[in-house]
C-alpha cells in the first residue's frame, strides 16, 4: 500500500524508530495520527514535522490502557475522517537479567506493552481497516523474536507472540483488502533502554568492544520499513546483523544461539 495520501497511526511516535517512521511518512505525503506516554516527547516530535505539522495529530496514550486505545480510534477518525494503516512500533525491554532473577512485575510489563499493546491495536482498529479500499499492519517484533538472547528471554517471549500473531493475521486476511507485514530490526540507536527505564552495565574491555554489533540509525530502519509497507513485505528484516542471525538460525539455530550469547554474555556479568 503506497502511503501517499493514506492516514496511518503510529504507536511510540515520541522519540527513535517511532519518531523517524512518523517523519518519513510525512515526508511521503501521508497523514499521521501518533501516540506516545511522553508528551514532552510528542511536542519534540511535532516541532521537527516543521511544514507538515497540519498532517500530523498526536496523544498522550498508554497502549497498554485498551480502553484508552479504542478512544483512539474514534479521535483519528474524527481527526483525518478514516485510517488506512497501524504501525505497532511501541515497545520497551526487559533488564538485562535472567529470568530466574527477573520478577514478575518486570514480566507483566514487558508482556503488557510489547504483546498486549499491540494486540489491543490490531483488535481495535482491523474492524475499522477491513472497511477501507485497502489497509496495512505492520508489527514491529525484533531479531530476538526469532532468536534468544541471554538476558532478553521475556522481551523475546514477547516479539515471539508479535511475530506469531501478525503471520496468523496475515493468513487469516489473506482473501481482504488488508495486507500484513512483521517487521524484525536488529540492533537500531535509539533510547529503547532509558525508555525502558533501565541503566545497562558498562564494559570496555577489548574483547567485547570488537563483538559488538553496528547499530542501524532510526532514520535508516524507518525508511526500510515503510518500503516494506509499501511493498507489501510478508517480512522484513532491518539491519545487516538480522539478516545475518535470520540465515544463521535457519540454518543452525544451536550454532546461532551460541553465538549470540557469547556477544551478550558480558552484560549477564559472565
Amino acid at each position: 500500500m503506497k502511503v501517499q495520501n493514506k492516514i496511518i497511526v503510529v504507536t511510540g511516535g515520541g522519540s527513535g524508530m517511532g519518531r523517524e517512521l512518523v517523519l518519513h511518512l510525512l515526508a511521503k505525503e501521508a497523514r499521521v495520527v501518533t501516540i506516545d506516554i511522553n508528551e514532552n516527547a510528542l511536542q519534540e516530535t511535532i516541532a521537527l514535522a516543521g511544514t507538515k505539522k497540519d498532517s500530523l495529530k498526536t496523544f498522550v496514550v498508554n497502549i497498554t490502557d485498551r480502553a484508552a486505545i479504542e478512544k483512539l480510534l474514534n479521535d483519528a477518525v474524527a481527526a483525518f475522517g478514516f485510517v488506512d494503516g497501524i504501525i505497532n512500533n511501541a515497545g520497551i525491554i526487559q533488564p538485562f537479567i535472567k529470568v530466574n532473577e527477573l520478577g514478575y512485575d518486570a514480566i507483566e510489563r514487558v508482556m503488557n506493552i510489547n504483546f498486549y499493546g499491540t494486540l489491543y491495536m490490531v483488535k481495535t482498529f482491523l474492524p475499522h481497516l477491513l472497511t477501507r479500499p485497502e489497509a496495512h499492519v505492520v508489527n514491529i517484533s525484533s531479531m530476538g523474536g526469532f532468536l534468544p538472547v541471554p538476558g532478553q528471554s521475556i522481551y523475546g517471549a514477547s516479539k515471539a507472540a508479535v511475530k506469531l500473531l501478525t503471520e496468523g493475521l496475515n493468513s487469516e486476511l489473506t482473501n481482504t483488502n488488508v495486507k500484513v507485514t512483521v517487521v524484525f530490526p536488529g540492533a537500531v540507536n535509539t533510547n529503547i533502554t532509558k525508555n525502558s527505564g533501565l541503566n545497562v552495565p558498562q564494559h570496555t574491555s577489548k574483547t567485547e568492544s570488537k563483538s559488538t554489533m553496528k547499530t542501524l540509525s532510526p532514520v535508516k530502519a524507518a525508511r526500510i520499513i515503510i518500503a516494506g509497507m509499501e511493498n507489501n513485505s510478508y517480512r522484513v528484516l532491518v539491519g545487516k546483523d538480522a539478516k545475518f542471525m535470520d540465515a544463521i538460525y535457519r540454518f543452525n539455530p544451536a550454532y546461532a544461539a551460541g553465538f549470540i550469547y557469547k556477544k551478550m554474555k558480558a552484560l549477564l556479568g559472565e
